[in-house]
């Protein structure tokens, strides 16, 4: 996984709860490289799911619950660190229009071996998108937190629903604009 992921998540556990709590966590997930991430580097995933069962033992919320969360923070680093991707779009629903054929291809080209999930588009009308996610790491939670935290960039207010689909790691993911 991208080190973006890793060091971004340890701020927000910086910056909403407090620096000694993310080193707790970090020291506590007994991690391969003591929690030493950079932004550019590239970290197994079993080092993300070993932060996640400290965070759920320390927490007792779901893993749904802080993963959907960890997207919505996200979301604010990526498009401040990549407002270039931004530039043109005007909705959550041309975000997610574009995720596979635009946003991700230009990824790729910053982070060549980015194990990045895939959305393809089922449907799209004016105000909803249907998309099928896949990713074999089953980040379906983070991906609604990153769909909410576009929206609140955009100041729009979405509804989404998650239903598995009968292939492995597959989902559809149904989002809609809520008028205000």
């Amino acid at each position: 996984m991208l080190g973006v992921v890793f060091t971004s998540l340890v701020e927000m556990l910086e910056e909403h709860v407090s620096p000694e709590f993310a080193d707790e966590v970090l020291e506590e997930a007994n991690l391969e490289n003591d929690g030493a991430f950079t932004a550019v580097g590239y970290y197994p995933f079993s080092e993300l799911e070993k932060i996640m069962v400290v965070l759920i033992n320390k927490t007792g919320r779901s893993a749904n619950e802080l993963l959907y969360d960890y997207g919505k923070y996200l979301f604010s680093v990526l498009s401040g660190g990549h407002a270039e991707m931004m530039i043109n779009r005007q909705s959550v629903l041309e975000i997610l229009d574009c995720l596979d054929d635009d946003i991700h291809v230009q990824v790729r080209k910053l982070y060549p071996d980015a194990d990045l999930p895939s959305f393809k588009v089922l449907a799209r009308t004016d105000n909803s998108i249907s998309l099928e996610y896949y990713s074999v790491h089953d980040l379906y939670a983070l991906a609604e937190g990153l769909i909410d935290g576009a929206a609140g960039y955009f100041s729009e207010q979405v509804e989404h629903q998650v239903t598995p689909l009968s292939s492995p790691h597959t989902y559809k993911i149904d989002v809609k604009l809520i008028e205000s």
